[in-house]
């Protein structure tokens, strides 16, 4: 392996399932992330930003993506979330992106979702936010936290 290729390694790897309109187990991914970092001693900050956006991007899945998964990635850098789904694509990212906006249904908006703060929540909580999406081909989120630790005395 070459000099520089270490960087890009996880130190830490999981992957959660999300299963689409599931909202009984909605959120549990987002919680068990939540919980590994508050295990490996992350600081609070970084725990409650991750929480939001994992949360988000998990919803966001459940209610539009029929499902996917999320990736939770630690490496001496921070936090990476990549979260993929099987939903129909998202038609105009830059429309998406706008607080308030939404393509939830009254159904949905009902239990209390699709307020059309998700991904701009998500950009709002990360330092850097990637998304991806192509017309039939589902969505692609990479959402990247700093965390610090490079450096940090243990």
């Amino acid at each position: 392996m070459r000099q520089g290729m270490i960087a890009l390694m996880s130190l830490f790897r999981q992957e959660f399932a999300i299963k689409g309109m599931d909202f009984i187990h909605a959120g549990e991914a987002s919680i068990r992330v939540k919980n590994i970092l508050k295990e490996i001693g992350a600081h609070q900050d970084l725990i409650r930003r991750v929480a939001i956006a994992a949360y988000e991007a998990e919803i966001n899945t459940v209610i539009y993506g029929q499902g996917g998964v999320m990736i939770l990635e630690l490496d001496e850098d921070g936090v990476l979330i990549r979260v993929e789904d099987k939903g129909p694509g998202i038609p105009d990212l830059k429309l998406a992106m706008q607080e308030g906006w939404s393509t939830a249904t009254p159904e949905i908006q009902a239990m209390g979702f699709g307020a059309g703060m998700g991904l701009p929540n998500i950009k709002k909580n990360s330092d850097k936010f990637v998304i991806d999406s192509e017309i039939g081909q589902g969505t692609r989120l990479k959402i990247f936290f700093n965390s610090g630790w490079k450096g940090r005395k243990t």
